[in-house]
C-alpha cells in the first residue's frame, strides 16, 4: 500500500512539488473543523518508515514516568537527539522545509517554525493503565520566544482497537461535547491547530491485552507571533462530565495572576512547568 505522503523511506527525502500540493488538497477539510481546526489521515508515510521507527522506539527500552498525577500517568518519551540515526533522520524530515509548507498549505498558518530541541515532542510512549487528560497545551517555547500554532501526532501501534484506551479525542472549550475520537492506529497522523482553549487528550487507560505500550511521534510547530506582555500558559487540564478527572491548578493561577504582582506570577507558572516535566 502506498503512504499518503511522497516520501522515499531510505533516503528520507520528500517529493516537494507533490507534497506541497497534498497540503492544499486538504486546505478545506481541516479549516473547515470545529470546535477548532484538525484532521486525521491514514497510511501517511510508507510503513516500513515508521514500522522502524517503532522498533528503535521499543529497543529504548522502559524509563520512569515522567508525571505521576491525577491527570498524566505512565507516560515517558524519547528525545529524538537520545534515539539512534534512523529514527532521528525521520524527525528530522518532518522538521524539513517540504513538510513544514506541507502543514503551512494544510492549516493555512505561514511563517511555520520547528522545534530543533523538541520541547515536550519526540517519541511518546504511554504503558498499561497510562493515560492523559483531556487539556489545552503550553502556548510558549520559552527559548525561542515563539508561540505555538500546531501539533502532529503520527501513531505506531499495529493492530491496535478502540477497546485497548488511548483513543485521541477532540472536546469543546466547556467540555460539554466530545467532539471525536481516534484510535491510535499504526501510521495514523492526527494534526491539530492549538490554542488557549483546544482541548483533546488520551484519557482512556491504556488496556493492550498483551501489555503493549500505546507508541507515537509527536512534534510541535510554532510562529514569531509572540507579543511582549502576553502570559504564557502552562498545560490546562479539565474534567469530563460524569469523569472523576483532576481539574488544572493552572485555573487557579489565572486567578492569581489577577491579584499579585507580576514577578510573583511569573515564578509561580515557572514552578508549575518544572513539576509537570
Amino acid at each position: 500500500m502506498s503512504s499518503f505522503l511522497p516520501i522515499d523511506p531510505e533516503t528520507l527525502s520528500f517529493d516537494h512539488g507533490a507534497t506541497k500540493e497534498i497540503g492544499a488538497s486538504l486546505a478545506a477539510d481541516y479549516q473547515s473543523k470545529t470546535p477548532y481546526h484538525y484532521i486525521c489521515v491514514d497510511n501517511f508515510l510508507p510503513l516500513e518508515m515508521v514500522t522502524r521507527v517503532r522498533e528503535e522506539a521499543l529497543q529504548m527500552g522502559e524509563k520512569k514516568a515522567e508525571n505521576d498525577s491525577p491527570n498524566e500517568k505512565l507516560k515517558t518519551s524519547y528525545n529524538p537527539d537520545r534515539m539512534p540515526p534512523y529514527s532521528k533522520s525521520v524527525f528530522h524530515a518532518l522538521n524539513s522545509r517540504p513538510f513544514i509548507q506541507f502543514l503551512e498549505n494544510m492549516s493555512g498558518i505561514k511563517g511555520l517554525i520547528p522545534d530543533p530541541y523538541y520541547g515536550g515532542g519526540g517519541v511518546h510512549r504511554t504503558n498499561t493503565t497510562g493515560f492523559l487528560s483531556i487539556h489545552a497545551d503550553f502556548n510558549y517555547h520559552q527559548i525561542m520566544n515563539l508561540e505555538r500554532r500546531l501539533n502532529v501526532l503520527i501513531y505506531l501501534n499495529p493492530d491496535w482497537k478502540e477497546e485497548y484506551g488511548g483513543s485521541f479525542e477532540v472536546w469543546t472549550d466547556d467540555m460539554s461535547e466530545k467532539v471525536d475520537s481516534f484510535v491510535p492506529i499504526m501510521n495514523r497522523m492526527c494534526c491539530f491547530s492549538t490554542g488557549a482553549n483546544t482541548m483533546h487528550g488520551n484519557p482512556e487507560p491504556v488496556n493492550h491485552p498483551n501489555g503493549d505500550p500505546r507508541l507515537s511521534i509527536a512534534l510541535y510547530y510554532y510562529t514569531a507571533t509572540w507579543e511582549d506582555g502576553r502570559v504564557a500558559q502552562s498545560t490546562v487540564f479539565k474534567q469530563r462530565p460524569g469523569s472523576k478527572d483532576a481539574a488544572s491548578s493552572e485555573a487557579v493561577l489565572r486567578v492569581v495572576r489577577e491579584f499579585v504582582p507580576p514577578i510573583v506570577y511569573r515564578k509561580s507558572m515557572n514552578l508549575l512547568r518544572r513539576l509537570r516535566r
